[in-house]
């Protein structure tokens, strides 16, 4: 199946859109993707949208450094869960370990390997994004992110050996000098960063050994397998597509690289179907969404993913036997006095 990446890969996404003058949201449309939908970090989204997304916005904006910019503004939170025990990690190798270990909880593409020999220690990073394409600006996303992850714990003076990309020179090196120093190369043989082994033994001045049992707990008790099961995806792309008004089992099956009769057998073991699956998730949604009086019905509709508000309203009074008005009037009436 095609990987999964979690919403805060595109973080600040539209800041540095708007900053260089292109249209993010006509960007994002134009690969499937809501804009409204970054609000929700966690959410699960396709990788392979996130990186066409990425590559169109470098060609959009004449930014062959389009990537680093991102990376720039990256901070540990938009890591998620497992950002809150990397804090307390007694150490850079601790820490570094950890983050290759679980980095199917963020970003399911990437796959990054810590390595050492001869007092060298070399960090590789790769995407797997399950079909051939242009991915120039995802790659100097992910080592920009590590390298500033390593900043976070030798300061920002450090600067690694070398910094590796396969790809060749863009024609303006200027932010990646910036970035990474002079140490920065191109057409290598590998993406990632070379730096001393020792690097790895220095303590996390951010590190608080009596909280760090407690962030592991924790992070234990919300570490996901790799393993997730189809169901779960199903949904993830389901609350994904429906505001786009592409929400068909032909284009999650697309979004996960696999044939819908697969989709059809896989939730059928678990005693579901498609559409079951696709009222359930659009009546939660619908529930949170008629629940604020600050979204308008036309605009729920739309991000239901219904044609037409009259197509929303008649599927809404048969799945909760009234009109989304009269609901939303009830609720109101029950709530607390004085609760927004």
């Amino acid at each position: 199946m095609k990987p999964l990446v979690r919403n805060a890969a595109l973080n600040n996404y539209v800041e540095v859109s708007q900053s260089l003058g292109i249209d993010a949201r006509a960007l994002m449309k134009r690969v499937g993707l809501d804009p409204v939908g970054l609000a929700v970090q966690d959410r699960w989204i396709p990788g392979a949208a996130v990186t066409q997304l990425l590559e169109l916005s470098a060609a959009a904006s004449r930014r062959g450094d389009f990537g680093l910019l991102l990376a720039e503004r990256r901070s540990f939170s938009n890591l998620g869960p497992i950002s809150l025990v990397l804090r307390d990690e007694p150490d850079v190798r601790s820490a570094l370990e950890l983050l290759v270990r679980h980095e199917h909880m963020y970003n399911e593409m990437l796959r990054s390997r810590l390595s050492g020999a001869n007092g060298l220690a070399t960090l590789k990073v790769s995407l797997e994004l399950g079909e051939a394409m242009a991915a120039r600006q995802a790659t100097e996303l992910a080592v920009g992110v590590f390298h500033g992850v390593l900043r976070s714990f030798l300061g920002a003076r450090w600067q690694p050996l070398s910094v590796c990309f396969t790809h060749d020179a863009p024609a303006d090196p200027g932010t990646h000098r910036r970035l990474f120093g002079p140490v920065v190369e191109f057409d290598r043989e590998f993406n990632g960063i070379v730096f001393y082994a020792s690097d790895l033994k220095a303590p996390n001045p951010m590190s608080d050994p009596l909280l760090r049992t407690y962030a592991r707990q924790y992070f234990e008790s919300i570490a996901v397998s790799k393993d997730t099961t189809v169901l779960d995806r199903v949904r993830e792309l389901i609350e994904v597509l429906l505001p786009t008004g592409r929400c068909s089992i032909e284009q999650v099956a697309d979004s996960l690289g696999i044939d819908r009769r697969t989709i059809h057998r896989h939730l059928a073991a678990s005693g579901e179907t498609f559409s079951a699956v696709l009222n359930a998730t659009r009546t939660q949604l619908a529930e949170q969404l008629v629940a604020n009086p600050r979204r308008s019905f036309t605009e729920i509709s739309g991000l239901l993913g219904f044609s037409a508000p009259s197509a929303f309203s008649r599927w809404f009074r048969e799945r909760f036997g009234c009109s989304p008005r009269e609901w939303r009037v009830r609720g109101t009436r029950q709530r607390p006095s004085g609760e927004e």
